[in-house]
């Protein structure tokens, strides 16, 4: 009996995991701060080459620049703050599984390579439900990074 009430003491237990809803706001407002971030910087291209999109390989220029800005933003903004401006409105943070601050290699493997993931294919998006299944409320993205997403206190 005293191992119940130990467990039921541990710090963890006071976490609480953020879930399918709330990281979906949180993610709706990133993706409108990213999008009025490049459309801000994008303006200029709009004005060279008459308009026409100036190609590099199978990329366009702005193509590669909005791409570049979505995956820095949640990079550098998780590894910085530990959330997006997103996640601060819904009061969310990402912590890794053992409560360790969040290393660079964590971060690629969540915010980069997890969300590119997300992003070609198409039916990827589809895991992003996992968050509603799992009992950490983990996305594949978390998986991938040994992250959760909790809600702040």
């Amino acid at each position: 009996m005293t191992n119940e009430i130990n467990t039921a003491l541990t710090p963890t237990s006071s976490i609480q995991y953020a879930g399918f809803w709330m990281r979906f706001w949180a993610y709706l407002v990133d993706l409108i701060i990213v999008l009025s971030i490049n459309g801000i910087l994008l303006v200029p291209f709009h004005f060279m080459e008459n308009g026409f999109n100036m190609d590099i390989g199978f990329w366009t220029v702005t193509g590669a620049i909005s791409s570049i800005v979505f995956y820095l933003y949640f990079l550098l903004m998780t590894k910085f703050y530990n959330q997006t401006l997103g996640k601060m409105i819904f009061g969310l943070r990402v912590i890794r599984e053992d409560s360790q601050s969040l290393s660079w290699s964590d971060l690629l493997f969540r915010e980069v390579i997890g969300r590119f993931i997300h992003r070609v294919f198409f039916i990827a998006v589809l895991l992003y439900l996992f968050v509603a299944f799992t009992t950490e409320k983990q996305g594949i993205h978390d998986m991938i990074g040994n992250t959760r997403v909790v809600i702040e206190k």
